[in-house]
Order: C-alpha cells, then structure tokens, then sequence
C-alpha cells in the first residue's frame, strides 16, 4: 500500500459520456503522482464502464443494480430495493478501504458512494460535466467538499468552475493539415473527400441514426464525401439492414456500431453531427471541430439544449431541434457548411476559444485537496485511537 494513503474512489457512469471524463481525471490524478493501483473506480454492472475502465487499466469494482425509473412500476420497485443492497456493498467496501476521498461523476453508482462516503465523513467531490446537474449530482452536491462544474451558472454548492475532463488522446488530436492528413489516414480516406461524422453516443440515437441513412440516399451520387455513421452498439444492426445498395463511384458510407478511434475522426471530420452531451461538447471545444448539434429532448432538466447553447452563441456550433433533424433539414444545412471553408474555420477557432484542455487536472487538484481534509477519518476510527 502506497504511504500516501489509501487511496481515492473514483464512482459513477453509466454511459460513455459520464465514465470518459471520469476516466480522464483518474488519469489526471496518476499524472499528478498517485500511483494506478491507488486510483480505484466503482461503477455499474451495467454500465460502459464494464468495458472502459479495464481497457484503461484501473482497478475496477461493480454494484449491483440498475438506474430508478421516475415511474411508479415493479421494475421501480426492484431497481430501488437494488439500490439499497448496492448501499450496503459500498459501505462495506468503502469503510473496508477508507479512501482519502470519493469524486462522482453522477449515474447510479455514485449515489450509493457518494452516500456511503457521507456516513464514514470521507471527502466527496462532484464532478459535474452537464449545463444541468442530474438527480445523483445534486444530492451528493449537498454534502460535497466542491462542486467541479463544466459551465458557469450550474447551480450546485461550492461550486468551481473547472471545465468537463477531457481524455488525453482527445488533449493530443492534431488539426493542422499535417495532423488531419494522418488521421485521415488511419481512417482510410482520401484526402480530396469532405468527411461527415455522425454519431449519437455510446447507445446511439434513433433520430440521428434515420437522418444518416436519409442523408445516405440524398448524397448517393457524390464521390467528394465520406458519411461516418457510428450508430450505436443498440440501433447498428437495424442501421446496416436499411442502409441503400452503394452506387459505382458514388458516396462513401461506413456505418459502424462504435468507433474507439474517436479522437482521430474529430481530427478528420470536416463537420461532426451529433448529440449535445457534455463530454461531446468538451470533446468539440478542445480540438475545434464544426459541428450541427441536436440535443435529446426530454434529457433531464434540458440539459443538452443548454450545453449546445454554449456551443451555439459564439457561432461554434449550429443546434437544430430533434424535430427538424430530418435528412432534408439536416442535409441542408451540413451542404451550406461544407460548401464554406471559410465558415467552418470560423466555427473551429470560436470552439477552440471555448476549450478547457486543463480541465481534468483541475478536478485532480480539488479531489487531492479534498484528501488533505482532516475530515477524512471516520469519527469511529478516531474514537478507537484515542481508546487505545
């Protein structure tokens, strides 16, 4: 065990948009001294942090249990009495253990953490990467050290403005000519073709998935472009089933269920159409990619209409409501962008303006004064020292 401690929990998830920045500060934390072994992650068992959290090498411990629905139903039912058995597993493993501090990123580990962390007095960090903060972050904020917030106005207390985390081989993506030349490479495509990147999330998402395929049909003929189509692992069979037959010299389409080389697909597009969730629109303001966003509707607290805003009030970014993301809107407004280089530079430089590549080290450095706190051992273990 390292002298430092014990240690520190990093919990929540669920989607790849919560575990990727949560990942990120992992990372930042080890770069700050802490060794691998001391940076341990509690997540879902159904969550994507079931795949990422191992492929990024940091001890990995699953709850049971899955997210509440806000419904009255026996799956609530079960999913809330799981909820209190995934408590308890994170009492006993966190007084077991009696980490220096505790950071949530939010999602349903993080609340059954964050709580246990609360009754052993070990320091709780939010970290909250959304314009809005969700259920798990707001209650966890309420007894947190600090509130690490992505964008200014997030009503959480002790609030820092720190950025969303971003992983460092998104920090590392290369725009320059050069740069896009070997993305564009590795990608496979010719460097006389516009690339359009699609993609709904780690999920993917139904409306974005049937106006790629519409947008398949409307570029048929066009040999200038490539349509990167990342569906999502949900919807990628049913996408492959009605792509169209391709035309002889025709359009490029690829359409994968999820693309690991993210990071260099952001370098190679010329326009990105997606989701608004707040890692995507880190991920877009720190390597300046044009982008047409389409926030969820119905995401709670509209949060991903006000991350796009961000985006869309210094001209980074073009947002379309989920209605009109339909393959004749969609298509005419990706065809004006790409018919202007000009226009999309000045997209690219205002995104860049609004990145924060020090994000992650910025949360590492609260989680680390947090651990400093004395307040992180248990009023129990203080008690037995002073009896011994």
């Amino acid at each position: 065990m390292s002298a430092r401690g014990h240690g520190v929990v990093v919990t929540g998830g669920g989607t790849a948009g919560h575990v990727l920045p949560a990942l990120a500060v992992c990372r930042a934390l080890v770069e700050g001294g802490r060794e691998p072994g001391e940076v341990r992650y509690v997540g879902s068992s159904r969550g994507m942090e079931v795949r990422l959290v191992p492929e990024a090498g940091f001890p990995l411990l699953l709850l049971p249990g899955r997210g509440i629905e806000r419904r009255l139903s026996r799956a609530a039912v079960g999913a809330a009495l799981g909820l209190v058995g995934a408590g308890f597993e994170a009492l006993v493993l966190l007084a077991r253990d009696r980490p220096e501090a505790v950071a949530t990123v939010g999602g349903y580990a993080g609340v059954p953490c964050s709580l246990a962390a609360f009754l052993l007095r070990i320091p709780v960090v939010v970290v909250n990467v959304d314009a809005v903060p969700g259920a798990a972050n707001r209650l966890a904020g309420r007894f947190a050290k600090a509130s690490a917030i992505a964008l200014p106005g997030t009503p959480l207390p002790r609030a820092v403005l720190t950025g969303a985390p971003v992983r460092p081989e998104v920090l590392a993506v290369d725009r320059t000519p050069e740069g896009r030349a070997a993305a564009r490479a590795v990608l496979g495509f010719r460097e006389d073709q516009l690339v359009v990147a699609v993609a709904g999330g780690s999920l993917g998402a139904r409306r974005l998935n049937e106006a790629a395929l519409g947008l398949a049909r409307r570029w048929a003929g066009r040999r200038d472009l490539v349509l990167y189509h990342v569906a999502g692992e949900r919807d990628h069979e049913r996408v492959l089933a009605g792509r169209p037959a391709p035309e002889p010299d025709g359009l490029d389409y690829r359409v994968v269920a999820y693309e690991s080389r993210l990071p260099e697909l952001l370098a190679a597009a010329d326009l990105f159409v997606g989701r608004a969730g707040a890692s995507t629109v880190a991920e877009l303001s720190v390597v300046g990619t044009p982008s047409v966003l389409v926030p969820l509707p119905g995401a709670p607290g509209d949060h991903q209409t006000k991350n796009a805003a961000r985006l869309a009030e210094t001209g980074a970014a073009v947002v379309l409501a989920d209605a009109d993301a339909t393959a004749e809107r969609l298509g005419e407004v990706a065809e004006s962008l790409l018919a202007s280089p000009q226009r999309r530079e000045e997209m690219a430089e205002a995104a860049r303006r609004l990145g924060r590549p020090d994000a992650a080290s910025r949360v590492a450095a609260l989680v680390e004064e947090a651990a400093r706190t004395p307040s992180a051992r248990p009023r129990w273990r203080e008690r037995a020292g002073r009896a011994r």
